[in-house]
């Protein structure tokens, strides 16, 4: 975590500056169909407007999503209003939990009324594209504690929402509490009650984790899922580009030094043969709720081929015509699908 102070801006400013310069000949001629601040708190970095500036020098689609990552104690009507006249059209709020009690737990610093706070001084700042993050699976959580945040998206103006059960990952703080997170069955309950709360509300899913309103669907994170290429900027931002994958080291001082001296800031890529590249896409393509066109992926490897059959006999898997699809119970099953297609 790189300290909010103005020596770091300062270096960070420089540094993005000249990767911006030596990855622009990647982008000569491409339209960009999406733009992405996020990592940390980018809504506190004063530097956005140079890089949009940037930016806006190349062909921008028409319908080009640019969003930026927030928390709601940041996000005075002020700062937001300042992202719209900038040209940023959608907003992430990491609100997490609508009950207080929850969000104590995660040691947030926000409150229930300052996340809605911040969704309804998005909506006055003119921002008709915002999504919001909630968290499930939380140490003490109940049922009630769940449909009492569940019950309040009604009256939100939100378009898009994330949905993630907390994972307790080693050498965490939570890890080394042993704190114990609801499992099995009352996990199960939460989940179906999100699911059904978020259809009556208008949020569709339309990947495993993710809900919209129509037209609403994130487009950034479309391409995630469908392989579109990418280009990641800053310390420890990852890039996916012409079938390789690749990451800058997560220093800034080393980042920006090797940028200085004219030397790529990568540390890690990697570059999958066949058939691993194929599988892997498989695996992440279905995630979508519509699934992936088999016509796509030809041809697949008969032990990918017999692994599908296989899935299908349990139920984790359906085929509509050259569709496949993960059913119910494969939403729930996912990285059993992934790591079978694998």
């Amino acid at each position: 975590m790189i300290p909010n102070q103005a020596r770091h801006r300062a270096v960070l400013r420089e540094a993005l500056a000249l990767e911006w310069e030596r990855q622009l000949p990647l982008l000569r001629g491409k339209t960009i169909t999406s733009v992405y601040f996020g990592g940390g708190t980018p809504a506190l970095y004063d530097g956005i407007g140079d890089i949009l500036e940037r930016v806006k020098q190349l062909p921008l689609a028409p319908d080009c999503e640019i969003t930026i990552e927030a928390n709601p104690e940041e996000s005075t009507q002020e700062l937001l209003a300042g992202f719209r006249t900038l040209g940023i059209n959608r907003l992430s709020l990491g609100v997490q939990s609508l009950d207080d009690r929850s969000l104590l737990t995660l040691e947030r610093i926000h409150s229930a009324e300052k996340a809605k706070q911040a969704i309804f001084d998005a909506k006055k700042a003119g921002f008709t594209n915002v999504s919001i993050d909630l968290m499930y699976d939380l140490p003490g959580q109940t049922e009630e504690s769940w449909r009492y945040t569940l019950n309040q998206l009604e009256e939100l103006p939100i378009h898009h929402l994330s949905l993630y059960n907390l994972t307790i990952e080693p050498h965490t703080a939570f890890h080394k509490r042993r704190v114990e997170t609801p499992k099995g069955e009352i996990s199960l309950r939460f989940l179906a009650a999100a699911l059904e709360r978020l259809e009556q509300v208008g949020l569709r899913r339309y990947e495993i984790s993710a809900f919209a309103r129509p037209g609403h669907e994130s487009r950034h994170n479309l391409g995630y899922w469908t392989a579109r290429p990418f280009l990641g900027y800053g310390p420890s931002a990852f890039s996916y580009w012409e079938g390789e994958r690749f990451r800058n080291i997560a220093n800034l001082n080393r980042y920006a030094r090797r940028l200085q001296e004219g030397i790529s800031p990568v540390d890690f890529q990697e570059r999958l043969p066949y058939p691993a590249d194929l599988k892997e896409l498989l695996a992440v393509r279905i995630r979508l709720k519509e699934g992936a066109d088999l016509t796509l992926f030809d041809p697949l490897p008969e032990e990918t081929t017999a692994a599908i059959e296989m899935l299908k006999q349990i139920g984790l898997l359906a085929q509509e015509g050259t569709k496949l699809k993960l059913t119910d119970r494969g939403l729930l099953f996912y990285d059993t699908v992934a790591t079978e297609l694998i």
